[in-house]
């Protein structure tokens, strides 16, 4: 009866770690040019949004609006073309499957038991989780250069259809910008 307490309460705590790895956080990376002058940059322009997968015309959309506003907010000025960043955003979503494994051994026996290794039982289960690994890249072009001068790449695993796209490509593109301007 003790063991059983112990392999429940064992079970309990691989499932809730399952649990909380299977939620992820939107993991973000940046990078830019040492060489580029970002105090010189006053304007910007939206180039394209590239989408791959099933993202909609509407997520498009969102993104745009969420770039824009998060720049403006912090002093640029949206123009229609020759703005002095050009802005690119590509949406990559795929498919992936998670898979993992557990195994439970009870009974008596084994290779630390009396018994020698007969009478013991294991028990493997095998879980696998569908998801959707989706990525935003938001690069930005010197226009009279062409040349990249910074860029920054959010990555999340998405395993459900957000109730509110809105605030969550908002708060995604937020996140990726909050290191934009680069301090040297």
């Amino acid at each position: 009866m003790k063991n059983r307490k112990i392999n429940q309460f064992l079970l309990i705590i691989v499932l809730s770690v399952f649990a909380i790895s299977c939620s992820s956080t939107l993991k973000i990376t940046t990078d830019f040019d040492r060489d580029a002058n970002f105090t010189s940059y006053k304007t910007f322009s939206v180039y394209s949004v590239k989408t791959t997968g099933s993202v909609s015309q509407l997520n498009a959309e969102r993104i745009v609006n969420a770039i824009k506003a998060d720049l403006s907010a912090k002093g640029f000025k949206y123009v229609e073309s020759n703005g002095d960043l050009t802005i690119n955003a590509i949406t990559i979503l795929k498919d992936k499957q998670s898979v993992s494994a557990i195994t439970n051994y009870y009974g008596y026996g084994g290779l630390y038991r009396p018994y020698g290794y007969y009478g013991g039982l294991g028990n493997t289960s095998v879980t696998t989780y569908s998801y959707k690994d989706g990525s935003l890249t938001i690069e930005m072009v010197d226009a009279k250069t062409t040349k990249m001068v910074w860029q920054g790449i959010g990555n999340k695993e998405i395993d459900k259809v957000s109730k509110d796209p809105d605030t969550a490509i908002k708060d995604a593109v937020t996140k990726i910008l909050a290191s934009f301007p680069p301090t040297k």
